[in-house]
């Protein structure tokens, strides 16, 4: 060392910025792997890892059997050196798995067609009652009626259901499949598809089938809304402004209901995001208009 170096060799060489404690290590969350939650002092051993809400989470279990979850990835200590949680090897493995699965299923769960081109349209077609149930149909079943060759198309309510199916003339090679909003005992849609219903000669061309939802919104599974069930708007409250209310979005104009639907929707990924009642109409209106040599 140089008598007038007073610090002895280049006090800035080396990685002069790393903590005390050292670098943090990328270290997979595999079961059993006891680490410490730097904020709060958790020590625990991961028992599971998992996506919630967007982003993955580890679950630590205590000395007491007590869980808790962290948002995975820094802030972790293993033996006292701190480390990076990253998805275990074996969890990403499946992942890979898992989604190479449901690439070669459409968002209804049937199997992808590759290279499938979309059929010349047939005589036969199903009827909704408005755009957002047809842009709800399209998303999930989209690529099914497609390749069946299956239009979907609206009817801006169901008022005059009977003029509506008199007007399609149904017949042989020309099937139609209806789906109602609000179907229920009691309703006025009960008592007009029990009108339509009884036109003379329709019933092997013609099905009419629905949900008991006020409004086809509801069908969409409340737990991608982060709610355990639809809330209950009261009466003379418009039941899509009372929704919006509720989720704390805009509701003072139509254009403002319209960016709400495109937020549900933007919610439903497959067939699992909808309720049974919804899946189970539409399959069987599919099946319906596409029977072989109906």
């Amino acid at each position: 060392m140089s008598p007038n170096d007073r610090y002895g060799s280049d006090v800035l060489s080396g990685d002069w910025r790393a903590p005390k404690r050292g670098r943090s290590t990328p270290t997979p969350a595999e079961p059993d792997l006891v680490v410490e939650e730097v904020e709060t002092g958790w020590v625990g051993a991961v028992v599971r890892v998992e996506k919630a809400g967007g982003m993955h989470v580890v679950h630590l279990e205590d000395r007491r059997g007590r869980t808790k979850a962290f948002p995975l990835g820094p802030g972790f200590l293993l033996d006292g050196a701190p480390v990076t949680l990253t998805p275990p090897v074996a969890a990403s493995g499946a992942a890979l798995a898992e989604a190479r699965k449901a690439a070669s299923r459409t968002a209804s769960g049937s199997v992808a067609v590759a290279g499938a081109r979309a059929k010349v349209a047939s005589g036969s077609r199903i009827y909704v009652e408005g755009r957002h149930d047809a842009e709800l149909v399209e998303k999930v079943w989209g690529d099914d009626l497609r390749v069946e060759g299956v239009v979907v198309e609206l009817m801006d309510g169901v008022d005059d259901l009977a003029g509506i199916i008199a007007e399609f003339q149904p017949g042989p090679g020309r099937r139609l499949g209806v789906l109602v909003d609000h179907l229920v005992p009691g309703t006025k849609e009960a008592r007009i598809v029990g009108q339509a219903q009884a036109l003379p000669g329709l019933a092997q061309h013609v099905r009419i089938l629905g949900h008991p939802y006020v409004d086809v919104w509801q069908s969409v599974r409340p737990e991608r809304l982060g709610w355990q069930q639809w809330p209950v708007i009261p009466r003379g409250t418009s039941w899509k402004h009372g929704i919006c209310a509720e989720l704390g979005w805009a509701h003072a104009s139509q254009a403002d209901i319209a960016n709400a639907w495109k937020r549900i929707l933007g919610t439903v990924r497959t067939y699992a995001d909808l309720e049974p009642t919804l899946l189970a109409s539409v399959e069987e209106l599919i099946d319906f208009v596409t029977e072989p040599g109906a």
